[in-house]
């Protein structure tokens, strides 16, 4: 009975995000395609990566990606190494409106630190689970990757053999494999 309550739970904080993000001018994939980029470091902002993100279909996250270049928020970068290969970054627009406190995020900031730490501990597995079940990839944060290597810059992948800022030890990156 409490995972229907959870899943009930869950659904509604959903609908009451989606609220909030129909009150610009996007809707809420692309709601979900923006926060993602904002948060994805330059290694995980192809259109079939954010697709993977999302578990949206790659038609839906092509034509999303371009509703959001259209409106200035994303722009579409084509790579150095192969012109064939993109990938979107947001632009100052982009990252302002993604910068607006939602309803969730305020309400969040009235929890006291102990209630903050359990729902995140809660909802953090209740994610990492679900994903496993389904065989999708975790998406994680840079820094709490086994290929991640701390430096005094800030980082290094071993697996892409690339370092990393400091600011994109903190980003998702789409290689990411959580450490034990």
């Amino acid at each position: 009975m409490d995972q229907n309550r959870v899943k009930e739970l869950i659904d509604r904080l959903a609908r009451i995000n989606s609220a909030d993000e129909w009150a610009e001018d996007i809707n809420p994939v692309q709601w979900t395609a923006l926060s993602y980029l904002v948060r994805a470091n330059r290694f995980s902002r192809s259109p079939s990566q954010v697709s993977d993100f999302m578990t949206a279909t790659r038609g839906t996250v092509s034509q999303t990606l371009k509703a959001l270049a259209r409106k200035g928020l994303v722009k579409e970068v084509r790579s150095d190494r192969d012109r064939r290969s993109i990938s979107y970054s947001v632009t100052k627009q982009g990252q302002a409106l993604f910068q607006k406190i939602s309803t969730i995020e305020d309400a969040a900031s009235l929890l006291n630190e102990k209630d903050m730490s359990s729902l995140l501990v809660g909802l953090e597995k209740l994610v990492r689970q679900s994903l496993r079940q389904r065989g999708l990839r975790p998406f994680g944060v840079c820094k709490t990757c086994i290929h991640h290597r701390k430096t005094a810059e800030g980082g290094f992948c071993d697996l892409l053999r690339e370092p990393l800022s400091l600011p994109e030890t903190n980003q998702i990156c789409h290689e990411q494999a959580e450490s034990s």
